[in-house]
């Protein structure tokens, strides 16, 4: 997803593939249960809902301490503050290997202990691929996927047309009533400003490669955002103020992640999500181990519940999100399977974004072009 365009085939390939092997009780808890019977885990805020943890520590016995984050920042910043120390699981985002490789903060795992065919081999090759860090094995192994596109209070707006666009958080129509993060919002409005015509097309993607390519294509999306920045109602930072703000805070329309506005929509909500016309954001978050994880056992009896189709599909059935996991869509309700079907109409996922790889100096010098867009 670093470097390839996902497509339907890409995603789904497979889906059924997974059997009854699938089901297996774990080998490894008579193990993990021999230690402290614990697992710390940094991870993304509603990754884990409360029905897959209480079914994973009713079979295994093994207690989960689960601490929710809303940003790559926090963990690298949560792994660098410990060097290493206090979980056994983290999170990152496949994009994010330029800025972990340097830190040295995580260890290959062993695979011989993961049941990798389990999981869609495009995804899986991420981590073989950009994670292998030195050569020393995988480092990251592929736990959610999902997009950041457009959500919208169905009783209050519809997009115009078939598909809404980025640049509907930044319309006149729309002032004061929309949302988004600053920095995946403001790179939208790149997207929309190169579909309009007012910026080059190629040069959101452009601005990966080189520091002076970024400074100048930020410069002017900047200075874009900065004009209509009070067009905005609400920038959130996790999936309950995306939540909240298509609920309470006067929101009708923004850029969020497709999670939180699907199990809204899932609770009957007037709520849905859709792939924008200029494609929706792809990513795909993984599972690695820090240089300082104490649980291995543990670690491991967790993986292989995870990479369980049945288990996998009733936490992406909550959570609205996505699994890599061969058949985790089959464990699904129907409302799932409708949601999913509504999000990404047509070639919409043949036109999804994967989000390229940030090297260090891309994320130092947006933090600058975000402050400056927040501060103004």
């Amino acid at each position: 997803m670093t470097n390839n365009t996902i497509n339907r085939r890409s995603v789904l390939k497979g889906t059924a593939a997974v059997g009854g092997a699938a089901l297996a009780t774990p080998a490894l808890v008579q193990n993990a249960l021999a230690t402290s019977g614990e697992i710390n885990i940094l991870m993304w805020s509603d990754y884990l809902p409360d029905q897959f943890i209480a079914d994973f520590e009713s079979e295994t016995g093994i207690k989960i301490n689960y601490t929710g984050i809303g940003s790559n920042e926090e963990i690298i910043n949560k792994m660098k503050a410990t060097n290493g120390q206090g979980f056994d699981i983290v999170s990152p985002t496949n994009n994010r290997s330029l800025q972990w490789e340097p830190l040295e903060l995580l260890q290959p795992f062993d695979m011989s202990r993961v049941e990798i065919d389990r999981v869609n081999p495009a995804m899986s090759a991420i981590g073989e691929n950009a994670w292998n860090f030195g050569g020393n094995g995988s480092t990251w192994l592929p736990h959610i996927w999902g997009t950041e596109g457009m959500a919208w209070r169905t009783d209050l707006w519809a997009p115009n047309g078939d598909a809404p666009s980025y640049g509907d958080v930044w319309s006149e129509e729309n002032a004061g009533k929309t949302m988004g993060r600053a920095h995946s919002m403001m790179l939208g409005a790149g997207l929309y400003m190169e579909a309009s015509g007012e910026m080059e097309p190629g040069s959101i993607w452009a601005a990966y490669e080189d520091e002076d390519k970024m400074r100048e294509v930020w410069g002017k999306v900047t200075d874009w955002c900065i004009e209509r920045k009070n067009r905005i109602k609400l920038i959130w930072n996790d999936a309950d103020s995306q939540k909240n703000g298509l609920l309470n805070d006067g929101v009708i329309v923004g850029q969020t992640w497709d999670g939180p506005p699907l199990a809204l929509k899932s609770a009957g909500e007037p709520v849905t999500y859709q792939a924008p016309v200029e494609g929706a954001m792809a990513w795909v978050d993984g599972m690695s181990m820090p240089t300082g994880a104490a649980n291995t056992d543990q670690i491991y009896a967790f993986i292989e519940f995870a990479y369980r189709a049945q288990d996998a599909g009733v936490a992406i059935d909550s959570h609205g999100y996505n699994s890599p996991v061969l058949g985790a869509d089959a464990h699904t309700g129907d409302v799932y399977k409708k949601n999913f079907a509504e999000a990404y109409p047509g070639d919409s996922l043949a036109n999804l974004n994967p989000w390229p790889a940030e090297a260090p100096w891309y994320a130092a010098v947006r933090t600058e072009f975000v402050n400056r867009f927040k501060s103004a």
